[in-house]
């Protein structure tokens, strides 16, 4: 098979730390509640890492960052999706594009999507894009509770490895 797609789920519970920064797709929201997490709790960046490594087979951003290691405590996640895409790479597939619905009632992301997008697109090599959708106050993200971010990834044989 020459095409694969894979896809990624994340959610995150807002922190009552007021400490705590909020960073979706690498991007800081000033004001926001963050997210509670062991890394910086990018839930952007994890659901993309995730359809990424699905979609090349090569598990979970769990089994390669696992959240009980004390090394990637606060990790800066646009670094690991970063890696991700090295890895996806190194097992001969090329990551074609991954698109990403946040799930969320605030923050409003519209005004620093192209942002996010540049910035996950970077990172992973090839183009990202961001959605915003709302919960229209249903249930705990309805609530604002927390965030939920859904990935597809599509990656290509790069005859190195696939």
């Amino acid at each position: 098979m020459t095409v694969r797609v894979g896809q990624g789920f994340d959610i995150h519970a807002f922190s009552d730390d007021p400490g705590r920064p909020l960073v979706l797709g690498g991007v800081h929201f000033e004001g926001e509640r963050g997210l509670t997490g062991h890394s910086d709790a990018d839930a952007v960046a994890h659901a993309c890492a995730d359809a990424l490594l699905g979609a090349a087979g090569l598990g979970d951003i769990g089994q390669h960052f696992p959240d009980t290691d004390p090394q990637w405590a606060g990790a800066d996640s646009v670094g690991l999706l970063a890696e991700v895409a090295a890895r996806v790479r190194a097992a001969g597939w090329e990551p074609g594009n991954v698109d990403c619905a946040v799930i969320c009632e605030r923050p409003k992301l519209a005004p620093r999507r192209d942002e996010m997008q540049r910035t996950l697109t970077e990172a992973v090599g090839a183009p990202v894009t961001v959605k915003g959708n709302r919960a229209e106050g249903l249930g705990a993200i309805g609530r604002v509770e927390g965030l939920a971010c859904v990935a597809v990834a599509v990656v290509t044989a790069s005859g190195s490895g696939s």
